[in-house]
């Protein structure tokens, strides 16, 4: 799972730092488990923007992923490692000691033809899925579950993770590659290791075509706005606009934007790193 430099035999390619797939074992996903996915162009139910920048890219497919892991007891059979275009991570298609067929997060490391297991009485190894009340203290988890039984929602993007740092009464505590330290329930449910694809964010795209085929439209910059568009915008010249703000003059810098009253608010121990 690494990266490729390309040759500058084009404007486009000079730059361009692209994936080289070296860990991709299948090329067509699994038909059972493709959903249809409807494009919304930044649009909500009556046609009226409410996005800006989206629109246009190639044509997807969802696939549908078990977050939850709850098929507990059953080996399952890594068949495939697979390109997943909705996410950054890579995804698994196992198939259960049943038949059964289902695609996962895939961790770091896992191999085709590897068996895994969730549940109580699976080990703490790579691509097992079971409560933090049963990890050992130390391990590297990730489709970390917030609330017991709804599936994984924290750490499922490319090469994320959290460290099981230790134990509370009914809660697990991790440390996130933030830097926050934060509680979650025990018995939620999570996965051993680190999200695949971890050199995703060394990724160049190379040129603006290439971001349109992701359905990403030019982003304007608020500077070059006129006044009446956005709070930066205005003035004779290249104005430098001001304080850094938001279309609806929120700062960006130097202002907490964290609602104090949030419901995680008391789950949090320690801040992330400034």
């Amino acid at each position: 799972m690494g990266v490729k430099k390309l040759r500058p035999i084009t404007p486009s390619t000079r730059f361009r730092v692209a994936p080289d797939f070296a860990e991709i074992t299948a090329s067509k996903p699994e038909k059972s488990l493709l959903e249809p996915i409807k494009r919304t162009g930044g649009r909500n139910n009556e046609g009226h923007r409410t996005m800006r920048y989206i629109g246009g890219g190639h044509k997807r497919q969802y696939r549908i992923i078990d977050f939850k892991r709850d098929k507990v007891g059953q080996p399952a059979e890594v068949l495939t490692v697979e390109y997943d275009p909705n996410r950054t991570a890579r995804i698994a298609l196992v198939q259960y000691a049943d038949g059964e067929k289902r695609y996962i997060i895939a961790p770091q490391g896992i191999t085709v033809g590897q068996t895994i297991r969730s549940g109580e009485g699976s080990t703490p190894d790579v691509g097992n899925a079971l409560p933090l009340a049963l990890m050992p203290i130390g391990t590297i988890v990730h489709n970390i579950e917030l609330t017991p039984g709804k599936g994984g929602a924290m750490a499922r993007s490319a090469g994320t993770y959290a460290q099981l740092v230790g134990r509370e009464d009914k809660y697990a505590i991790l440390r996130l590659p933030s830097g926050e330290t934060r509680r979650v329930l025990s018995a939620g449910m999570a996965t051993v290791g680190s999200v695949s694809n971890p050199d995703h964010m060394n990724v160049v795209v190379g040129k603006a075509g290439r971001s349109r085929w992701l359905g990403r439209r030019p982003r304007v910059r608020a500077v070059v706005m006129n006044p009446v568009d956005h709070p930066m915008g205005g003035g004779e010249g290249r104005a430098s606009g001001g304080h850094p703000r938001s279309r609806n003059g929120q700062f960006a810098k130097g202002q907490k934007t964290r609602n104090k009253n949030k419901a995680s608010e008391s789950m949090i121990i320690s801040r992330r790193k400034k």
